[in-house]
């Protein structure tokens, strides 16, 4: 979904998330600041929709527009006029209660019929041949699961081979954070309007939304007026935080990180995260492992400095770094337990993965020098929680978690959150299925520590991090898939991505 040398243009992807509930002030005063009418402003996003559909589908002749009772249904109305005009065969199919439409809607509704248009009850027999969906059935509003009418027609889309073009937001997805808690269409490409909302990034949306696409309606400047509550980052946005090295540069400038974990049967894990920080550009990595682990992790990486895990050897190690990160393959035993607490009132710079997650849910503490990396299984512990209440609202999982435990919060999915103690919210538009294998966070956890020993903040290392782990992702499925992607195939790619400027010279 993410192009890596996405240019900024008029339907290109923003760098600004909104959440649904401002969207209604924006829309009212985005027209009076053009000077036109909230018709207009509706008129301009079927005309988009129209011409994206006309583009991705010149062939299709025959369409079947699905149009709700609000303003995404007025939106469907534009549409089907518009095609109509253009000589294509259109049947239109809409969902009429006992409330009136809203009064742009009924315009819209109005002007259809006006030029002759039919509109079918949702009962109705579909046409034979029907060569592509438009889905204007609900739109940001939507908070519950889709009732009837609407839950029917939504698994007859489903269940119809045509291409499905989602108007605004695909029907059933919630807006607001990206949970489906009813029938839900699985569009073929999304076009939403005026600002992005984040249940198109995170949540479900990423098997729903298919290739999303955007169109402020001449908003433009109105929103770049605002500031956003939420970021939304990409690979294009990696250059802001990782610059060109001095020619000057020693290893000394790009941090001495201290990784602590990787008890007996988990070398992989702590060999992982600190190869990924080496690739990510630190200095200096310093390993603490169990003594099994030594000759195996220098064996198959010669650059990191690995030694057994001791109190003599934290004490030592916990004064030469200047970043610690902790977790992988900790365990929960006594031995991982007395590791954490040596480390744990360091004021250094710190990562607090896996097993010292786990660790933190039982004796929970703030502190604003660290970052913690759960998954949403984690979060839930961290929260004393179902995990199905963390991915039932992923934004307020994330904004709670940096609220009791402070520092900054990466809960990791599809459209992986950061969240900082201050209120900093954004969401990594980057990654795919691929990496929903073993390793992955561990990978991740050494970015971040790399980055973090570079002199970042830690939201920027997160947000950093979190966008080149993604990205390098993307690059190993453009070129070998999704299915069989190790977290070690990272490596291959990841160097592009600590290195942006590098992205615009490969061919």
């Amino acid at each position: 979904m993410t192009n890596l040398n996405r240019q900024k243009n008029s339907t290109s992807l923003p760098y600004s998330v909104w959440p649904v509930e401002t969207l209604t002030q924006f829309e009212k005063e985005g027209a009076d600041s053009l000077g036109i009418t909230l018709f207009e402003l509706m008129q301009r996003a079927g005309e988009a929709a129209f011409a994206k559909i006309r583009a991705l589908w010149p062939a299709a002749e025959h369409w079947l527009l699905l149009c709700g009772q609000g303003n995404n249904g007025g939106d469907g109305f534009i549409i089907a006029r518009l095609a109509q005009s253009a000589g294509l065969t259109v049947t239109v199919i809409a969902c009429e209660g006992s409330k009136p439409l809203p009064e742009e809607a009924a315009q819209a509704r109005e002007a259809w019929l006006a030029a002759g248009g039919v509109i079918h009850d949702p009962a109705a027999h579909w046409p034979e041949k029907v060569e592509l969906i438009v889905d204007a059935l609900l739109g940001t509003g939507l908070s519950r699961p889709p009732e009837a009418p609407y839950d029917r027609l939504i698994a007859k889309v489903n269940a119809h081979s045509a291409p499905v073009f989602a108007v605004d937001v695909p029907s059933g997805l919630v807006a607001a954070n990206g949970t489906t808690p009813g029938e839900v269409i699985f569009a073929d490409e999304t076009l939403t309007f005026i600002a992005l909302k984040p249940g198109l990034l995170t949540g479900k949306a990423r098997d729903v939304v298919g290739r999303l696409h955007f169109h402020a309606l001449s908003l433009d400047p109105f929103i770049a007026g605002q500031e956003a509550p939420y970021s939304r980052f990409d690979a294009s946005s990696l250059s802001a935080w990782l610059k060109p090295r001095r020619p000057t540069s020693h290893k000394g400038d790009q941090g001495k990180l201290l990784i602590v974990g990787g008890e007996p049967g988990t070398a992989g894990a702590i060999r992982m995260t600190g190869e990924a920080a080496l690739r990510a550009g630190a200095g200096l990595v310093r390993v603490l492992t169990h003594k099994d682990n030594v000759a195996p992790l220098l064996t198959a990486r010669p650059e990191l400095m690995v030694q057994a895990l001791s109190d003599e050897a934290i004490d030592r190690a916990l004064e030469w770094a200047d970043v610690i990160v902790i977790g992988p393959g900790l365990g929960q035993e006594n031995w991982g337990k007395n590791a954490l607490r040596r480390i744990e009132n360091s004021q250094k710079p710190m990562l607090w993965d896996a097993d010292a997650l786990n660790l933190l849910a039982i004796s929970p503490d703030k502190r604003q020098n660290r970052i913690l990396t759960p998954h949403p299984g984690e979060a839930a512990r961290l929260l004393n929680v179902k995990t199905s209440e963390i991915e039932s609202d992923r934004l307020h999982s994330a904004a709670r978690l940096a609220k009791r435990y402070g520092g900054v919060v990466v809960l990791k999915g599809a459209g992986t959150l950061i969240a900082s103690a201050e209120g900093q919210m954004a969401i990594a538009d980057v990654g795919n299925a691929g990496m929903a294998s073993g390793g992955m966070g561990d990978v991740l956890s050494g970015i971040i520590g790399g980055l973090l020993g570079q002199k970042l903040s830690l939201y920027d290392a997160a947000c950093a991090g979190c966008v080149a782990h993604g990205a390098a992702a993307e690059a190993v499925a453009k070129r070998y898939g999704t299915r069989g992607m190790l977290a070690t195939d990272l490596f291959s790619e990841l160097y592009l991505f600590v290195n942006p400027e590098m992205l615009n010279t490969k061919e």
